[in-house]
């Protein structure tokens, strides 16, 4: 039922008995027994305090049943009548599981694969555990929250002591959807009312200069080497190419075909319906990608193969090459994912469009470049004022470049201009 927490065996001080503490539709209970704390008792007293627990997560808690003798007793069934019909539309309102189970089988036809997964697994890992066998109306605003605060301080991937705002948010959206659609279906309110998101901190992103870009694949072991090219320069998140397969590399009309991504070992579609892109290739990857074409076993289907012959580890691959050159050259760590950021912050400040630099990086729109990357970047929003004062002296922005800020500080003007060229040069614009 809503409001209950599992139950726990405590001991009275001033006396030495035992207790069974619990609480019910969001009200405390403490029910005393006349046993001393023995490790005898307290095992019987928690297999009963187990018990309380299965009763109310399935809707069968009677506390007359269990505390005969209780004042509380006869309050509890009271209130139990007096609860309202639990379904507007005449049928039985079924448990949080069995409504978890119908949205997500209605719903399923029109997710992607990834996402479908991702889904699932929040499903049965965080909602069902909590909530699972709970009748639909008895679920409240407050046992919500409870729950988003349990699930903020639970041990996320990693080993992280807690979960990041982001990814609680995610699960407490699949929540909200469920109660939203099981309220829609059998005419009961959704207690996911006035529920506000959790504040997301700015992403963090590190990108390398273009100094720093050269250092790391000039250094790197020759064999990662078209591999840490290609990442740098086309802007792939690391799913998309450690799964990237030579059918989808077309050196004809110079593209790599975005079309699918690997998961934890599993092959599946691209992100989102955006993420399904064509990127262009600049000489530099085409050179890279020529050179690996050679470096690669025969009939492989994977661009960037493991030893093995399957795809590219991801944790071996941070582990055993980019941590040690990292180190190696004395440069800050930071996750291989840093690379699309640096390809991002490069292609904005090398005067490219920004709604192409979107398309190119697989975003629906150019919000999030302007969001993240403008702070890298004064001349997507001329936030510098250099612009403003060309205007009123008459010499015009173009007379002088933005000041760079500190993380492309490296770029030279003779470096920006040949970044200008490279990514320019045979590249085929969507605009063309």
């Amino acid at each position: 039922m809503a409001g209950w927490h599992m139950a726990k065996v405590r001991v009275r001080p001033e006396t030495g008995h035992l207790y069974i503490d619990f609480s019910l539709r969001g009200v405390r209970c403490r029910e005393q027994t006349a046993l001393d704390d023995t490790p005898a008792n307290r095992k019987a007293v928690e297999a009963l305090a187990r018990k309380i627990d299965k009763a109310i997560a399935t809707g069968n808690f009677d506390y007359a049943a269990f505390f005969p003798n209780s004042p509380r007793a006869k309050r509890a069934a009271e209130a139990e009548s007096a609860l309202p019909p639990p379904s507007g539309s005449g049928q039985p309102v079924p448990t949080f599981s069995e409504a978890a189970q119908a949205w997500y089988r209605e719903n399923l036809p029109r997710w992607r694969t990834s996402h479908a997964q991702t889904l699932q697994a929040i499903i049965e890992k965080r909602l069902l555990p909590h909530f699972g066998e709970q009748p639909l109306y008895t679920i409240t605003r407050a046992e919500i929250l409870d729950f988003r605060s349990r699930t903020q301080t639970s041990s996320g991937r990693k080993n992280k002591d807690d979960l990041s705002p982001s990814r609680v948010n995610h699960i407490m959206t699949a929540l909200r959807m469920i109660l939203a659609d099981a309220a829609d279906r059998y005419g009961i309110d959704s207690a996911f009312r006035n529920i506000k998101p959790l504040r997301v901190p700015k992403m963090d992103i590190q990108p390398f200069t273009l100094d720093e870009v050269g250092r790391i694949t000039a250094a790197v072991r020759p064999d990662y080497r078209p591999y840490l090219v290609t990442r740098f320069f086309t802007g792939l998140r690391t799913g998309e190419i450690n799964g990237l397969e030579w059918k989808h590399v077309d050196f004809d009309a110079d593209v790599i075909r975005v079309r699918q991504s690997i998961v934890n070992g599993v092959l599946l579609d691209t992100k989102t319906e955006g993420s399904a892109r064509d990127v262009p290739m600049v000489p530099t990857v085409r050179t890279a990608l020529l050179e690996q074409k050679g470096l690669v076993p025969a009939g492989c289907r994977w661009v960037f193969p493991a030893p093995g012959g399957g795809p590219l580890s991801l944790v071996n691959f941070t582990n055993r090459v980019w941590i040690p050159l990292l180190r190696h050259l004395d440069l800050a760590p930071r996750r291989p994912y840093q690379t699309r950021h640096t390809a991002a912050t490069l292609m904005l400040a090398s005067g490219e469009n920004p709604e192409w630099v979107a398309r190119v990086l697989g975003h629906a729109s150019t919000e999030m470049l302007f969001r993240v990357y403008s702070r890298y970047v004064p001349n997507l929003t001329r936030n510098d004022g250099r612009a403003f004062t060309g205007l009123v002296t008459g010499q015009g922005a173009e007379s002088s470049m933005a000041v760079l800020p500190p993380s492309l500080a490296a770029l030279s003007r003779a470096q920006l201009e040949r970044l200008v060229r490279t990514l320019h040069q045979e590249a085929p614009h969507a605009d063309a």
